[in-house]
């Protein structure tokens, strides 16, 4: 009896909410392009000439979001500024005045403020929004939800900070909101406890946040709990990130939509 009170309440707590599937259709129709369509050389990441080729190329788009010390919304995927800048530096610990005398990869773009990314979007263009876990993670959150306020184009909202998704689904139940996970056991770069690992690995907070689509890292398809969610409850599933054509056409069973990068999809 004990042992099917816990699968019970084990199935219960991964359960996402999968009642609006329907808001998720756009992102189906459209390969994403992974912080835009960048090359790393002369087209750099999270740049404002990613997002513009990515754009063009009619793709969706996923990025991320943080704040700096005087609360302006850039977007930047690492916490360190050293592998994109050469600066030593932690973003969330410089204000925006001094990011703007940085450059991404010796070209001439910079770190590009959130809004001007916005601007250069179409309606119709699929986003995909990370609010970066690390720093004032609330106030980030808030802040990118005000701004969104304005935008009348397709977006959603997703972290790996279940804790952000949880502000969604209790302060803007409008937003579609994802969790983002991956196999945290094997990630021996992480610095939280083994238990919070394995929560977070086998998506245990869903009963907290509800999550209208999962982001999960498409090596690690043979999780337990993505394969109930996945098969069982059918709930929507975001690949992240795939590399090749092979990867994608092998992740189809598993997933929807997919975040993409290195290599052009074919049509």
């Amino acid at each position: 009896m004990l042992i099917i009170v816990i699968i019970v309440l084990y199935l219960m707590a991964i359960y996402p909410n999968t009642s609006r599937k329907d808001k998720l259709k756009p992102y189906e129709e459209k390969y994403i392009a992974h912080r835009g369509l960048f090359n790393n050389e002369d087209v750099p990441e999270n740049s404002l000439k990613a997002f513009k080729k990515a754009v063009d190329n009619d793709y969706g788009i996923e990025l991320d979001v943080q704040l700096t010390t005087d609360n302006r919304l850039v977007v930047f995927h690492d916490d360190s500024l050293k592998r994109m800048t050469g600066i030593d530096k932690i973003l969330i610990d410089c204000s925006y005045d001094e990011l703007c005398t940085y450059r991404l990869l010796d070209t001439d773009e910079q770190i590009p403020l959130f809004e001007d990314v916005l601007k250069v979007l179409k309606p119709t263009t699929p986003l995909v929004i990370e609010i970066k876990a690390n720093g004032p993670y609330i106030e980030t959150t808030r802040r990118v939800v005000e701004m969104m306020k304005e935008y009348d184009g397709l977006y959603n909202i997703e972290s790996f900070n279940p804790f952000v998704v949880k502000y969604l689904k209790d302060n803007e139940p409008q937003i579609i909101r994802g969790q983002l996970s991956y196999n945290y056991l094997k990630d021996s770069n992480s610095k939280l406890n083994p238990i919070m690992k394995f929560i977070l690995t086998y998506l245990l907070m869903n009963f907290i946040n509800r999550p209208d689509y999962i982001a999960y890292e498409c090596l690690n398809t043979s999780n337990l709990s993505f394969l109930i969610i996945s098969r069982l409850y059918k709930a929507e599933c975001i690949a992240w990130t795939i590399k090749s054509q092979k990867q994608l056409e092998e992740n189809r069973k598993y997933y929807s939509c997919f975040i993409f990068d290195s290599f052009i999809p074919e049509k």
